[in-house]
């Protein structure tokens, strides 16, 4: 089963991606491309695209709600490694639910994910 976030992509196409600089700089060793950034104020940066009336992150590749991944996945800003989408872990997430109902996609469910026990069989 692929991760539903690879169909998605509706939260890199919905919300600004705002950080502190720092995750963009190499003297700190920063790891986010400072080239797909912009400057927000003297404390945060943005990934390109994000700051817009319709956003969409630069270092998304592909197509929101068929099949969408982030360019730079390893090297992305902290606000996005914080996005859960909902019920992965058994719990609803409002950025994930806000973001998929902004682009006309159905909510997750429970469903949406492989049982815990999945990948052992033998347990019960």
């Amino acid at each position: 089963m692929d991760h539903p976030c690879l169909r998605c992509g509706a939260c890199c196409a919905f919300f600004r991606v705002a950080f502190h600089w720092s995750e963009a700089d190499v003297i700190t060793d920063g790891s986010v491309p400072a080239e797909l950034t912009e400057k927000l104020d003297p404390h945060r940066l943005a990934m390109r695209g994000t700051n817009a009336a319709k956003p969409r992150c630069v270092a998304l590749v592909g197509v929101v709600g068929e099949a969408a991944h982030c360019g730079i996945y390893e090297q992305r800003p902290s606000v996005c490694r914080e996005v859960v989408p909902s019920w992965e872990f058994g719990t609803v997430s409002a950025q994930c639910d806000k973001a998929r109902l902004a682009h006309g996609l159905p909510l997750l469910t429970p469903n949406d994910w492989p049982a815990p026990h999945a990948s052992f069989p033998n347990l019960e």
